[in-house]
């Protein structure tokens, strides 16, 4: 499932479709409006990871802060954009589970028996990271959609409360009657683009 956040609209998505390999070049030449393209872009895929791991959302938002120092540092060391996703979801899960190891220390330091189950975390890291590599899957390949349809879902599945086809027709400036259609459309392509990036 998504990670359900608000956002202002979706009039910057059509910047989100760049390529991270366009992405990662304009950075390297200390673009900052590319800097902040490409945080933006990956920013509900690192903070995801924390919140999964029991941080709080102040304890995220460091690490969060901390992968993008890091991001910083190793942009110009990475040999194939394409493998972005993948980093950033290995260096924030590594640093989830240093503030693990950190948070059951100052809990147990009266307790000297109290151990960090090791052989739990491995398969609890693979879980939480494949969940997290799907939503950025689905959010991917819905910034690669036609406006419109990219609208119309975030309208129908994202925005609480859900607004009535009623609204959404009017705000499309489409006719009620044909939302239904437009709706079947566009989760139709939606799925052709998931299969295609691997969705599972």
């Amino acid at each position: 499932m998504p990670v359900k956040t608000k956002t202002k609209g979706l009039a910057s998505d059509a910047k989100a479709t760049r390529s991270d390999a366009e992405l990662v070049r304009a950075c390297l030449r200390h673009s900052k409006e590319d800097w902040n393209l490409l945080v933006d872009k990956y920013k509900n895929l690192i903070f995801s990871i924390p919140i999964r791991y029991g941080c709080s959302r102040d304890e995220a938002a460091d690490i969060f802060q901390a992968v993008c120092l890091d991001l910083i540092q190793e942009l110009p060391k990475l040999r194939d954009p394409k493998a972005l996703p993948k980093w950033l979801m290995q260096v924030t899960a590594h640093k989830c589970f240093q503030w693990k190891r950190h948070n059951h220390r100052l809990v147990s330091q009266d307790d000297d028996s109290a151990e960090i189950p090791e052989a739990s975390v491995p398969a609890e890291v693979e879980s939480a990271l494949h969940e997290v590599e799907e939503e950025q899957k689905l959010r991917d390949s819905l910034a690669d959609m036609a406006p419109r349809c990219r609208e119309l879902i975030h309208m129908l599945f994202y925005e609480e409360p859900k607004r009535p086809y009623q609204e959404v027709a009017s705000s499309l400036g489409l006719a009620t009657g044909s939302i239904g259609l437009l709706r079947q459309k566009c989760l139709d392509r939606l799925r052709k683009r998931l299969i295609e990036a691997g969705f599972s």
